[in-house]
């Protein structure tokens, strides 16, 4: 039939949108409407208005079809000629608007399994989901539970998705996450003179037991369950660690112990700080530690392959980081300052504090910008010695935590150096890390209730990372493109008219 007879008025590919338009402009106008609240009125437009949508889709699709040119045969990748020519096969194509039907033209040969060069022309996916679904997903995931998906994509949209599936859409958009980052590192390097500051934490995630590490698992299976409540210590037994990772560029900022403290006469002046640039924070509970912290050097060297920048790296004292840290750098062999984190200090210098102080007391908080200020301007063995000499002195017998907080400084002093960090402008808290933490993982994996399977965890971290990082839009072309290759690499480009 010719095309521009079917596109008449008459057989127009449209007409059945054209027609619910219609008929819901017909249905607003009529008396059963005049007393409608606007309210009810919106859920009624929204929900024909889906139809609407939904018929226009398949209209175009439709013309697509009628518009697709028959070849006699095509030629696969590996040299097979399929001229075995199939026309009209179908298939559903679940949209943002409901589900709507691909008609297309399929080649196959006898033990060969049949190709359709238009699924390869429209990059539908290798499930019944389209784009707009697995993007619309992607984009709830991040936010909140799968649960909320279902709900949010059952009552905003035309389509519908269960959560098994939901995850798998999340699990097949993440598996481009490092291919992406390793395409970035090949862009020329960071235009600037400012600190590249590296930073680091772990966070545990409640796992399902078949995705705890062996370690974990044998200590789980060893603790002694009740049946009523958690045994004691059960939780810890259950979680995995993710390592967390954040790179970003800040100009140095140069300050005072006095001033940190707010101890300077201008305390009632609102600091100003440098803004953070080209912030890149992620994380994985999958892959090791080790990994992750290389990674995240190779993202610096992508920003200063010559290291003519001052690299700062913020850590918070975990021991065995600290070596993961220190191996990477020599096998890399980068030079950089290592800073610890400190609030860390403070902590522990508030627990040591409550040895020799009441609860209540108000003198505790000049105790503590004391000792704080001396430990920033570079005398943390000072400090570590004067406390245990206090202790003494006093004869202070719950001295715990005064001798832990005396080994952290002396244990650590080489990190410690905050005398010369503030003098250079380095940043000496680990803000950015700490809210990374808590935006990627306690934020939407560790909601009440949830415990994850390591592959669901992993996606869902690689997402909310590209979020974080402002990369998701980019990401999604890229693993769009990816997509293509994957799924329609074995027709010939030929194949495609």
């Amino acid at each position: 039939m010719n095309i521009a007879y079917l596109n008449s008025n008459d057989f127009s590919f449209f007409s059945g949108a054209q027609e619910q338009l219609d008929q819901l402009i017909k249905q607003l106008q009529s008396e059963d409407y005049t007393e409608s609240e606007h309210g009810d009125i919106e859920k009624f437009i929204n929900k024909e208005g889906q139809e609407i949508l939904r018929r226009l889709l398949q209209g175009w699709l439709d013309l697509k079809a009628a518009n697709e040119e028959r070849k006699d045969s095509i030629i696969s990748v590996s040299g097979d000629k399929l001229n075995h020519v199939k026309v009209d096969t179908s298939r559903p194509l679940n949209s943002l608007f409901g589900q709507v039907t691909v008609t297309r033209t399929g080649y196959s040969q006898i033990k060969k399994a049949s190709l359709f060069p238009v699924d390869a022309k429209l990059n539908l996916s290798v499930n019944s989901y389209s784009d707009g679904i697995y993007y619309r997903v992607s984009k709830e995931a991040v936010r909140g539970s799968f649960d909320d998906v279902v709900e949010t994509v059952a009552e905003t949209t035309g389509g519908y998705v269960p959560k098994r599936q939901s995850l798998n859409i999340v699990r097949d958009v993440a598996q481009d996450f490092e291919h992406f980052y390793q395409k970035k590192r090949f862009t020329k390097p960071e235009d600037t003179s400012g600190l590249l500051v590296l930073t680091f934490d772990g966070k545990g995630i409640v796992m399902r037991p078949d995705s705890l590490r062996e370690c974990t698992k044998k200590n789980a299976q060893k603790s002694k369950k009740l049946k009523s409540r958690l045994s004691q210590g059960e939780k810890k037994d259950r979680k995995r660690m993710a390592q967390v990772a954040a790179v970003y560029t800040v100009q140095p900022h140069i300050r005072t112990a006095e001033s940190i403290m707010q101890l300077s006469e201008d305390d009632n002046v609102i600091p100003f700080r440098p803004p953070i640039r080209n912030k890149r924070v992620w994380a994985s509970v999958e892959r090791e530690a080790e990994s992750v912290i290389e990674e995240a050097f190779q993202e610096a060297l992508q920003r200063d392959s010559k290291q003519k920048r001052q690299w700062v790296i913020l850590i918070d004292g975990l021991p065995h980081q600290i070596k993961l840290i220190k191996k990477v750098m020599k096998r890399l062999n980068i030079k950089a300052s290592i800073v610890m984190d400190f609030i860390h200090v403070l902590e522990y210098l508030w627990k040591a504090a409550w040895c020799f102080f009441d609860k209540g007391d108000e003198a505790v908080e000049q105790w503590i910008a004391e000792k704080s200020v001396n430990i920033l301007n570079g005398q943390c063995s000072q400090v570590a010695k004067g406390l245990r000499i206090s202790a003494t002195k006093r004869k202070i017998t719950n001295r715990e935590n005064i001798d832990k907080c005396a080994g952290y400084l002396l244990k650590n002093k080489e990190r410690l150096q905050y005398g010369e960090a503030l003098k250079s402008g380095f940043p000496i808290a680990s803000g950015v890390i700490e809210g990374a933490c808590r935006h990627l993982i306690n934020d939407r994996l560790d909601i009440t209730g949830a415990r994850w399977s390591l592959q669901g965890a992993e996606a869902v971290l690689k997402l909310r990372s590209l979020k974080s990082s402002g990369d998701f839009e980019n990401y999604w072309t890229f693993y769009k493109k990816m997509s293509k290759k994957r799924n329609y690499d074995f027709l010939e480009v030929n194949n495609f008219g």
